[in-house]
């Protein structure tokens, strides 16, 4: 072997392959060798290794077969000499030195092995009689356990009867708890609790539905609560919709009981308020004082009114019933849909919103129109505000703002539009109060209503121009039925009468003994009681405008110089053009405006008295209109008295009775009318422009011009011309009087026919009476 060893020594590649053979499984010693066919059988047969790793019959992958066909040597076949041979023997003398150590190892355990054999055949003797005791004992037991058998089996069958049984409990104590919420979930159903429904299925999806999913009826449940939801939804917003139809109807209810209620707040304030006017107007003027007994009276029906309603005080929520919509967003916010019903929501109650602005035709033409307008309106934005109020985000502030600014200006636009056509001033009085009442109750909701106001600053101008054109009647009545006299006195109740409508102070009237008169007229007494009446109207609009007094007193003020200016100058200045006013009457109407004029200061303490306001005032506004009447009037009567004085001087010489007139007479006449020019011309009233009053006798002057200098050529040849020196002599005129000169010329002197200047003037005075003649048939003919 140590021969053999040191003769393969010299190959160190072939020892170790050997180790690698040693320490490799035996069933990858061959593609470890890469070794011929009978080399690799040589191996598992000396390593006393069974070929397990292939098999004759299958011929797979590993048989010798293909490991033949495959094997090569590695470093065994190298391109050294006798290589295999070398590896062949080293391998036979490992496979020896193995054989050895196993004969070694058999030696040495024999004599165990012997012994263990003797000894087991010692025992089995025994082993057989113990066989037979464990058999016999064995068959005993096996009798004796029959009856066991039978009971413990009927035991195991009771305990599995108790198992299932236990599980069944288990289960249905699990699925009861499901099958009660499913069933209370059908009952709230039925009895219309959709949120509550609602809660009781997330309590089911979340909760129960879990513990039982593995089962079929749970599965069923589970598909049948997306349609119960689906039908919730539908249901709750059938109820929104008759709950926006419901308010739509009643929204005139809703505003007429939140106006009343505003109504109700401001009464007792209000009341408060005349009262104290009562109280102040006992120290004013005698003859201004306000009426105290019908403000007392007001005054108590107030108070009644205020305890009857404070019996019975209706809320919003008295009216209407919101549960559809605190339902309806609480389902569609568990829903997770809350965006959706918010959309809806707002969309519809825009709709509704047009709606309710859209004014009825004729609602001009009385109060209840405006008043179901202004109800209508107010019960949308109550409702609105309780909604705001009430829920969280359905509606918003800025949302209510857009809402009210949009409805603002289109109630401005709409008021604008029909208060325009009313020409009553009652009926705008009470468009006042309403949208004063509009205005303050909106307010008590947080609704700005600024421009309310400021429309009713235009409303009012507009009520101040329909009392101007009533008292423009009441005016003209007051002149028609006036006889242009001093009132007659007789005794001390009649001059008591007369001084209690109108403030007239005079010492020496009052000392003179009955009967006496009056120096004005009856109308003076009865257009300053107009006037104040005028004063009163106007101050009930503007009650309640949230101005200052001195505002208030500002536009009383202005609005009485609007009448004593426009108004009543205007009807006096048509009474003094009516033909029927003579020299008499204007005089008696000049006497009338300065006793008119005098009673301003009356007027002015009136207001003062009513609105608190002295007139020391630095912006107090003094009433100026009366200051021009006089002005006026004495213009107009003293231009009517030369136009009068002109038209019946010219009568005079056209006089169908006067036949004949001569030249000294014109002459004379002449003289007359100069004299009237002279006065025209002295600006006996102050305010005449240039010689606007000559005017007035401008046709007889150019007449007498024409036959004091018997300038008949320029008359004829400048006839009908702009320009013309003789513009307004009548031909008719002219030839009138021309003829009746000539008649004296024939008459009177009847030696004119022997004196040639005379038979002249005789001739041209024949001449141009033909001319004249000519000169009017051509007119009548082209008329």
């Amino acid at each position: 072997m140590a021969e053999n060893g040191e003769g393969l020594g010299t190959v160190p590649e072939h020892e170790r392959i050997l180790q690698e053979i040693e320490s490799t499984d035996t069933a990858c010693v061959g593609p470890t060798l890469r070794l011929p066919l009978e080399c690799v059988c040589v191996v598992w047969h000396d390593f006393h290794v069974p070929p397990t790793c292939w098999s004759p019959e299958e011929g797979t992958a590993g048989s010798p077969q293909q490991l033949g066909d495959e094997c090569t040597l590695r470093s065994v076949y190298d391109d050294q000499p006798n290589a295999h041979k070398k590896f062949m023997e080293k391998l036979d003398a490992c496979i020896r030195n193995h054989d050895k150590e196993i004969e070694k190892m058999c030696n040495f355990h024999h004599q165990g092995f012997v012994d263990a054999i003797t000894e087991l055949l010692k025992v089995r003797t025994d082993a057989e009689k113990l066989k037979v005791q464990v058999t016999d004992t064995n068959r005993k037991f096996q009798d004796a356990g029959k009856e066991v058998i039978v009971q413990t089996e009927d035991i195991i069958r009771c305990r599995i009867q108790q198992r299932n049984i236990t599980t069944v409990v288990e289960k249905l104590q699990l699925c009861l708890p499901v099958l009660e919420m499913y069933s209370k979930l059908k009952e709230q159903m039925s009895a219309k609790r959709y949120y509550s429904a609602l809660k009781t299925m997330e309590q089911l999806e979340n909760v129960y539905f879990p513990r039982v999913s593995q089962y079929r009826f749970c599965q069923l449940m589970i598909e049948n609560l997306p349609k119960l939801r689906e039908d919730i939804k539908e249901i709750s917003m059938s109820d929104l919709k008759d709950f926006l139809e419901s308010i739509r109807k009643h929204s005139d209810k809703i505003g007429e009981t939140a106006m009343k209620q505003a109504q109700q707040q401001k009464t007792f304030s209000v009341a408060l308020q005349k009262q104290n006017r009562v109280q102040f107007g006992k120290n004013i003027h005698f003859n201004d004082r306000i009426p105290e007994e019908r403000n007392e009276v007001e005054l108590k029906r107030a108070f009644e009114e205020e305890d009857e309603n404070e019996e019975e005080v209706l809320t919003v929520q008295d009216l209407v019933d919101f549960s559809p919509v605190y339902r309806c967003l609480h389902i569609y916010s568990v829903l997770g849909d809350e965006e959706t019903f918010e959309n809806y929501y707002r969309k519809q109650r825009k709709k509704q919103a047009r709606l309710v602005l859209q004014p009825q035709s004729n609602m001009h033409e009385t109060v209840d129109g405006y008043r179901r307008y202004f109800t209508q309106i107010v019960g949308f934005f109550v409702v609105e505000d309780h909604i705001l109020h009430v829920t969280q985000g359905l509606v918003t502030r800025a949302y209510t703002d857009e809402l009210w600014n949009m409805a603002l200006s289109k109630i401005i636009a709409v008021l604008r539009a029909h208060s325009s056509y009313c020409t009553d001033p009652d009926l705008v009085l009470e468009l006042k109060n309403l949208i004063v009442l509009f205005a303050d109750t909106l307010q008590g909701y947080g609704f700005p209503v600024n421009r309310l106001f400021d429309l009713l600053f235009e409303i009012r101008d507009q009520y101040n121009e329909t009392l101007l054109k009533k008292w423009t009647g009441v005016f003209r009545d007051i002149f028609e039925e006036d006889n242009y006299s001093p009132i007659p006195i007789v005794n001390e109740e009649e001059y008591k009468v007369v001084i209690s409508k109108f403030p007239f102070q005079d010492p020496d009237l009052e000392k003179q003994s009955f009967p006496k008169k009056f120096p004005m007229s009856q109308s003076v007494p009865h257009i300053y009681i107009q006037v104040k009446e005028f004063i009163y109207a106007s101050l009930k609009f503007s009650e309640s405008l949230h101005r200052s007094s001195t505002e208030i007193d500002d536009m009383l003020r202005k609005s009485t110089n609007l009448l004593l200016t426009r108004t009543l100058s205007s009807c006096l200045l048509n009474l003094i053009r009516k033909p029927h006013i003579g020299l008499t009457e204007l005089v008696q109407i000049i006497i009338n405006t300065t006793h008119l004029e005098q009673a301003c200061r009356y007027l002015e303490d009136f207001i003062t008295n009513i609105t608190n306001i002295s007139q020391e005032t630095v912006h107090t506004t003094r009433l100026y209109g009366l200051s021009t009447f006089k002005g006026k009037v004495a213009q107009t009567a003293c231009m009517s008295a030369c136009q009068h004085l002109s038209t019946s001087l010219m009568q005079m010489l056209l006089d169908s009775e006067l036949k004949q007139i001569s030249m000294g007479a014109v002459q004379q006449f002449n003289l007359d009318v100069i004299q009237c020019e002279l006065f025209a011309s002295s600006e006996p009233v102050p305010g005449f422009q240039g010689d606007t009053l000559q005017l007035a006798f401008i046709d007889l002057r150019q007449l007498l011009d024409l036959f004091m200098v018997w300038d008949w050529s320029t008359y004829l040849a400048d006839y009908g011309q702009p320009a013309s020196k003789y513009l307004r002599v009548n031909p008719n005129t002219a030839l009138t009087l021309l003829e009746k000169m000539k008649d004296t010329s024939k008459k009177n002197n009847i030696f004119a026919q022997f004196r040639k200047n005379d038979r002249d003037k005789q001739k041209l005075i024949e001449t141009v009476v033909k001319q004249l003649r000519s000169l009017v048939n051509g007119m009548s003919q082209h008329t």
